[in-house]
């Protein structure tokens, strides 16, 4: 993303209609939009680039985690079919769960045989042994497009092997999402602002309203995005720039202890037992049923509640990361959209890299069926004219263009539902890191996310079975063996 008022000068742009006629297109006008069109707009490498593909194999199996907007996984499937159907390509597209992702990709590698182009989240970096380098394709489309987002670099980068290991096409933002008409009873209508106001008038809302704070302490994603979220809030990380673990180092260990004592206070005033057990979804479901006041979660639950419970859609706001005792605040990339190519797939690989191009070069698509919950890691994309699946936009060229206007104007957004809900997503990039802060999400980084040592080390405090002080130490120790393991390797 972009450094923050690069497009200031520019007139907004138009918002889009509130409809969605990518249905009505027909396959020989969705062809032509994207390939013939495409050449006048100066992408016709891009758009057109697998059509040499199936020299190198007739067959590209992809594996993707289930997007948590549906109808995401709908249009790139049909997507992905209409693209190996005008490159002689035979294209296939299994989805599973996002907490399946690794397990999948570790028995496919361990039997030499899988999938072609598999989509990961935050770990592909523990990976890399078995994955082809991607440098290629990542100078290629960088010299065409410009820099990817920092945050995207960090997360398929290695900088000890300088390899890219993966190709990142885009993240989600990780706002709060907060439910105004319970804050606004409670004082505070534009929602918390810091986690100490999290805890305290959200504990409030629990206590008056019975309705509690939306935070995991489990073993799933959003509670290990979250519980590192705060720790950066309070000033401590796991390891430094270069890669050094600190958790347990002077005053970084004295900060994660206070940062593991407000999540104890937090779980004691605003939270409930059951968000020891909550899985990938859980937040989401308690959010769109009105049983969670906040959560910290993309904008795909409220996309979600906008289908389900449109009355709860409309009362949910959104707010940056919350801030810490000195003002720090940081929210994780909350999904990562993470391309690796296995190497027993090495002779499918100049298809896999010919479909990615062509997504990127469509990406202005892919963040408007996503309901722009996908934020793409080359805002500088142009966009290619004629049938994009949604009403020209005034002055739109690149997707970072198409992004500030949908985000001042949501296409989405339900009748009657406040205007500008998510204007506050266009600084993201102000407020979201990645896994590793401040550093790179490294091998061992990854195995630490993948083992869950740090929502472990929050929950076993919360449940009172650590002193706040002993597991912090504990989680350290996990993570220096970690860390060394893959030192040894050459990796970190």
């Amino acid at each position: 993303m972009p450094d923050s008022g690069q497009n200031s000068n520019k007139k907004p742009a138009t918002s889009p209609a509130n409809r969605n006629p990518v249905a009505n297109i027909s396959r020989r006008r969705f062809l032509v939009g994207g390939s013939a069109l495409g050449l006048a707009a100066g992408l016709g490498p891009w758009i057109i680039a697998g059509r040499g593909a199936h020299a190198a194999g007739r067959r590209l199996k992809l594996l993707q985690w289930s997007h948590f907007v549906p109808s995401y996984d709908k249009w790139f499937d049909d997507f992905a079919k209409r693209w190996g159907e005008e490159n002689e390509v035979n294209i296939s597209v299994d989805h599973i769960g996002v907490a399946d992702l690794a397990t999948a990709l570790s028995s496919e590698i361990s039997a030499g045989a899988g999938h072609d182009l598999i989509e990961l989240g935050p770990e592909a970096a523990q990976f890399e042994p078995g994955l082809i380098a991607l440098n290629d394709l990542n100078e290629e489309i960088q010299q065409q497009f410009g820099q990817p987002s920092t945050v995207s670099r960090r997360v398929s980068y290695n900088p000890v092997t300088k390899r890219y290991y993966a190709f990142c096409h885009g993240w989600a933002i990780d706002p709060g999402n907060y439910r105004k008409s319970l804050w606004e009873t409670a004082g505070s209508a534009d929602g918390p602002r810091s986690w100490k106001e999290l805890a305290g008038i959200g504990g409030a809302i629990k206590r008056r309203r019975d309705v509690p704070v939306g935070i995991g302490l489990s073993q799933e994603v959003d509670s290990n995005l979250t519980v590192r979220a705060v720790l950066w809030a309070f000033d401590t990380a796991l390891q430094d720039k270069p890669g050094t673990v600190i958790l347990d180092q002077g005053i970084y260990y004295k900060r994660a202890v206070e940062a593991v004592k407000y999540l104890e206070d937090l779980y004691a005033k605003a939270l409930t037992p059951e968000v020891f057990a909550w899985n990938a979804t859980s937040n989401n479901q308690a959010l769109i049923a009105g049983r969670a006041s906040f959560v910290l979660n993309s904008i795909s639950a409220y996309r979600s509640a906008q289908e389900i419970r449109p009355d709860i859609a409309k009362d949910i706001f959104f707010m940056p990361a919350l801030r810490g005792p000195s003002g720090a605040r940081w929210a994780n990339m909350q999904m990562i959209y993470n391309y690796v190519v296995p190497k027993f797939a090495q002779a499918n690989a100049p298809t896999a890299k010919a479909f990615i191009k062509h997504l990127v070069a469509n990406y202005d698509m892919a963040i408007y069926q996503s309901k722009l919950c996908n934020t793409p890691s080359y805002f500088r994309t142009p966009v290619p004219p004629g049938e994009r699946g949604y009403e020209p936009l005034a002055g739109a060229q690149t997707v970072q263009d198409l992004s500030e206007a949908w985000f001042d104007n949501d296409p989405f957004k339900l009748p009657g539902e406040a205007d500008g809900k998510l204007r506050l997503l266009k600084d993201a990039v102000e407020w979201t890191t990645n896994l590793g802060h401040p550093g790179y999400a490294n091998p061992a980084i990854s195995e630490v996310f993948n083992t869950f040592v740090i929502p472990n080390m929050a929950a076993s405090v919360a449940r009172g079975q650590d002193k706040p002080e002993a597991a912090v130490k504990q989680a350290a120790a996990r993570i220096h063996a970690i860390f060394a393991k893959w030192r040894e390797r050459g990796l970190i």
